[in-house]
C-alpha cells in the first residue's frame, strides 16, 4: 500500500481518482482549497491548503509525506475565467505543487495535462499532420488553458533536469472526462449530457470526439504509480477511451468539422478514436475498459444510427 497525495481531489476527476486509488488499497490524502462531503472521499484523508501559496504548500507536503503525488488542482475549463487568470493560476499551481513536492522529498510526482496542448480548434485553423494523434505530435496551444497545461509538462521536465532520476516524474493527458454519474444523465463538464453529445456531433467535435471514463483514468494512475520507477523518466501519456464519442466513423465525420483533415482522417475507420493510447499499454499495461457503448444506459446498439 502506498500513501498518495492528490491535489484537487474534490474535483470531478479528483473524486473518481481518490475513490479508485482508495479501492485499490492505497492510503489517499486529498489536498484542496476546502474539504468536501462527496461520498467518493469518505475513505480518504482531506486537508485544506491554499495551493497557490508556495510556502504553505511545501510546509503541508513536508508534514503529510507520501510515496507519490498526483497534481490535478487547476482551473479546469478553458475560457471559464479571463485568460490571464487561467494562465497565472494554473502555472503558479504547477510550480507551487510540483516544486513543493520535490522539496518535500516525495519520490514520485505526476501532473495532469490535457490533449488541448495539441492545439485543435485554433481560430486561424488547425489541420493535423497525421492521425491518430500520439505523444510525438507537436504541441501547438492557442489559448491560456492549453498553454498552462503545457507549462505543467515543462515544469516536470525542468524539475527532472534538477534532480535527475532520484525523483520520478510523469505527465498524463486525460481526454474529455466522463464521470460515473454522467452516464446516467448528469451534465458533463460543458453542460450537455453524454447522449446529447452523441446525438449532436457538433458538441463533441471541438474535442475531436475524444473522451475517457474517469474510472479508467484512476486505473491508469494506479498502474503509473506502480510502474513509474521502471519506465523512462518524465514520460507523457495520452489517456483515452478505445473508441470515439460518435456514432459514425471519424473518417467521414471529422472532415465536416476540421476542414482539410480528409487525408489524415481516412485511417480512422470503424470506431477508431483520434488519439492513440498504445504508449500507456506498451509501457504500463493499461487499456481502457469502458466506453459509451458499455456505460450509457439504453444506448442504441447500431453505431450508425
Amino acid at each position: 500500500m502506498s500513501r498518495i497525495i492528490v491535489t484537487g481531489g474534490a474535483g470531478r476527476l479528483g473524486r473518481a481518482l481518490v475513490a479508485g486509488l482508495t479501492e485499490s488499497g492505497h492510503e489517499v490524502v486529498s489536498v484542496d482549497r476546502v474539504r468536501s462531503v462527496a461520498p467518493e472521499l469518505s475513505n480518504a484523508t482531506q486537508v485544506a491548503v491554499d495551493l497557490s501559496d508556495a510556502v504553505e504548500t511545501e510546509t503541508a507536503l513536508r508534514r503529510l509525506g507520501g510515496d507519490a503525488l498526483v497534481h490535478l488542482a487547476a482551473i479546469a475549463v478553458p475560457f471559464s475565467a479571463p485568460e490571464d487568470v487561467i494562465l497565472r493560476t494554473n502555472s503558479a499551481l504547477a510550480m507551487s505543487v510540483l516544486g513543493g513536492a520535490v522539496a518535500a522529498g516525495i519520490p514520485r510526482i505526476i501532473g495532469a495535462s490535457s490533449p488541448t496542448v495539441i492545439g485543435y480548434g485554433a481560430p486561424t485553423g488547425w489541420v493535423p499532420d497525421r492521425l491518430p494523434i500520439d505523444e510525438d505530435t507537436e504541441p501547438r496551444p492557442w489559448n491560456a488553458y492549453a498553454l498552462s497545461k503545457l507549462v505543467i509538462e515543462q515544469t516536470l521536465q525542468m524539475l527532472r533536469r534538477q534532480t535527475g532520476d532520484s525523483t520520478r516524474y510523469a505527465a498524463f493527458r486525460p481526454c474529455y472526462v466522463i464521470a460515473p454519474e454522467e452516464w446516467a444523465g448528469a451534465p458533463t463538464q460543458q453542460g450537455h449530457s453524454v447522449r446529447q453529445r452523441l446525438d449532436d456531433p457538433a458538441l463533441s467535435a471541438p474535442a475531436l470526439f475524444n473522451y475517457v471514463d474517469a474510472r479508467d483514468v484512476a486505473h491508469f494512475v494506479d498502474l503509473l504509480i506502480a510502474g513509474i520507477d521502471d519506465i523512462p523518466n518524465a514520460e507523457t501519456f495520452f489517456v483515452g477511451a478505445a473508441d470515439a464519442l460518435a456514432r459514425e466513423p471519424l473518417a467521414g465525420l471529422l472532415p465536416r468539422f476540421v476542414p482539410g483533415s480528409d487525408r489524415a482522417a481516412a485511417v480512422l475507420t470503424g470506431t477508431a478514436p483520434a488519439f492513440r493510447t498504445e504508449k500507456a499499454r506498451d509501457l504500463l499495461g493499461w487499456v481502457p475498459t469502458r466506453s459509451w457503448r458499455t456505460e450509457l444506459a439504453d444506448h442504441p446498439t447500431d453505431p450508425d444510427r
